[in-house]
């Protein structure tokens, strides 16, 4: 069973549409965890999750489980109309909190008129790194209807598009600062390379040996006296 009521599931689920109250502030950083992966469509099709959610399967309210039905009624149309609810398909036990467009002037989220005595809904969002579109009904009386995922292919090329410019201005980035560094480099051997030559042509010559003030006196020269000889008369 997949909970995507858990914490940790829910990090994976993005909405398109936030609700007013609770606007998520903007990036402060250029550079940030992608929204999407890269082959969106790919990993839509392939993934056991997608395959299973993408088939029309019974889905039931889940909101106010504590409170009299009447009173579920009351909330569910009330969130709808603020533009947001909480679904769970019923085969696979996955919970989604939608998040729509709840402008009065238009019915692309949340349709009552459509047909009488059920809300359709249209959602879309970042499930798991692809951009869904949850389609379908609630009863409001019996709360429970029928829904699936869809690929939103429009919102996936306008992602995709986002991660490329993302990409390469990342990599630009990465580029200018290698080339930074390289000059940075550059500089500093240029820099010592002149300071060896600078310092080899301007090292203080060694003076030649000068004369003592003082020198020493030449040794004495020792004479030999002549040996006696015998005297001739």
């Amino acid at each position: 069973m997949h909970a995507m009521s858990d914490p940790a599931a829910l990090a994976g689920m993005l909405p398109f549409d936030s609700i007013g109250l609770y606007e998520q502030p903007k990036p402060r950083f250029i550079f940030k965890m992608p929204r999407v992966v890269p082959d969106q469509k790919a990993k839509f099709e392939s993934d056991d999750l997608f395959k299973r959610l993408s088939r029309e399967s019974e889905v039931r309210y889940t909101g106010y489980r504590d409170r009299p039905p009447e009173e579920r009624q009351m909330r569910f149309q009330s969130g709808c109309r603020e533009g947001h609810t909480e679904i769970a398909f019923t085969a696979t036990g996955t919970n989604l909190q939608l998040v729509f467009d709840h402008s009065p002037y238009n019915n692309r989220g949340c349709d009552f008129q459509k047909e009488s005595g059920k809300a359709h809904i249209v959602s879309r969002f970042i499930m798991n790194g692809v951009c869904v579109r949850w389609r379908g009904w609630i009863d409001l009386e019996r709360l429970d209807g029928v829904g699936c995922l869809e690929l939103d292919e429009e919102r996936a090329a306008i992602e995709d598009a986002a991660l490329r410019d993302q990409i390469e201005r990342y990599n630009q980035r990465l580029r200018d600062f290698e080339d930074k560094q390289r000059a940075y480099r550059e500089h500093g051997e240029e820099l010592r390379a002149h300071s060896h030559v600078h310092q080899r042509c301007h090292a203080p010559r060694q003076a030649p040996h000068a004369a003592h003030p003082h020198p020493h006196p030449p040794h004495p020269v020792h004479i030999k006296p002549h040996s006696q000889g015998a005297l001739i008369s």
